[in-house]
């Protein structure tokens, strides 16, 4: 993203903050039907994605549903975009959780939570209002370009009383201390972006995945706990969480890593199996998509 984007993307932030979220809503799927049109890339990469995770879509019902994929897209970064100016209490009765009970498992054995996840809803408000209500949280995210982007996204989340670390050294060492202090992790394993993944089935082919989540497991003891966020027809928004995954210290560690990641791997498609018009991954996983 060049300087000129930023700027573009700025000056639109600046009126979506400021709109009624019906409107800002309205003018984020215009937005998503322009993009849908002329994405070179974005629109092929996703709908690729989208092949592998849902073989039996038949084309037009991957046109359909790739549409509605850019479009719930368009609304979680409207959701973002009025971040700055929304008062996280008035966004609480918004949303619905499944499997809190497993929070409260996790919570209560007091060596932090990792909450794992894929690239999917608006996982900002929901991070916002679980800073607000139940502890400190803190974001793994890849740092952007250009650089003023990425300190937005971190002075904003930090406003709302969320952390960003980025994916390097001082990162990890960072969020080791946040889970010594029983607080809440957030990271996604859907894609390798650091480049240091180890190979394993996605969906039934070979996709590099993150084996840091399954590493604070075996190491700290650290709970980990898959959930997904998504976007419901009335534009409030669910968080749906699975059984907690937790590290065997008897295990062969390398043993262990795999196995717990392949739990976590399964969690991850069987969301995305269920929403697939919310998992907006334009990028490329696996060897021979576009």
């Amino acid at each position: 993203m060049g300087e000129w984007t930023w700027r573009a993307f700025k000056i639109v932030q600046s009126i979506v903050e400021r709109l009624p979220r019906p409107w800002a809503y309205a003018l984020a799927v215009v937005a998503a039907r322009i993009a849908w049109w002329f994405s070179p890339l974005a629109r092929p990469r996703l709908e690729y994605n989208l092949k592998v995770a849902c073989p039996e879509l038949t084309e037009a019902e991957l046109k359909r549903l790739s549409r509605l994929n850019f479009r719930n897209h368009a609304k979680a970064y409207a959701d973002l975009m009025m971040l700055p100016h929304t008062r996280v209490g008035e966004l609480r009765p918004l949303l619905h959780v499944k499997g809190l009970e497993y929070l409260e498992q996790a919570r209560e054995i007091g060596k932090g939570v990792m909450v794992v996840s894929c690239h999917m809803g608006s996982y900002e408000v929901v991070a916002a209002i679980w800073s607000a209500t139940l502890a400190p949280v803190t974001f793994f995210a890849e740092e952007l370009e250009p650089r003023a982007l990425y300190e937005w996204y971190r002075d904003t989340r930090a406003r709302l009383g969320i952390s960003v670390l980025p994916l390097d050294l001082a990162g990890l060492r960072k969020v080791t201390q946040a889970l010594r202090d029983n607080e809440m992790v957030i990271t996604a394993i859907d894609r390798d972006i650091t480049g240091t993944g180890r190979t394993m089935p996605f969906f039934g082919k070979p996709a590099p995945i993150p084996m840091g989540p399954a590493a604070m497991a075996i190491r700290m003891g650290t709970p980990l706990f898959p959930v997904c966020v998504y976007r419901l027809p009335d534009d409030s928004y669910m968080v749906e969480g699975s059984p907690l995954v937790v590290a065997d210290p008897a295990a062969d560690e390398k043993a262990e890593e795999r196995r717990i990641t392949l739990e976590l791997v399964r969690n991850i498609e069987g969301f995305i199996r269920a929403h697939p018009d919310q998992w907006h991954v334009p990028h490329r996983i696996w060897d021979g998509g576009p």
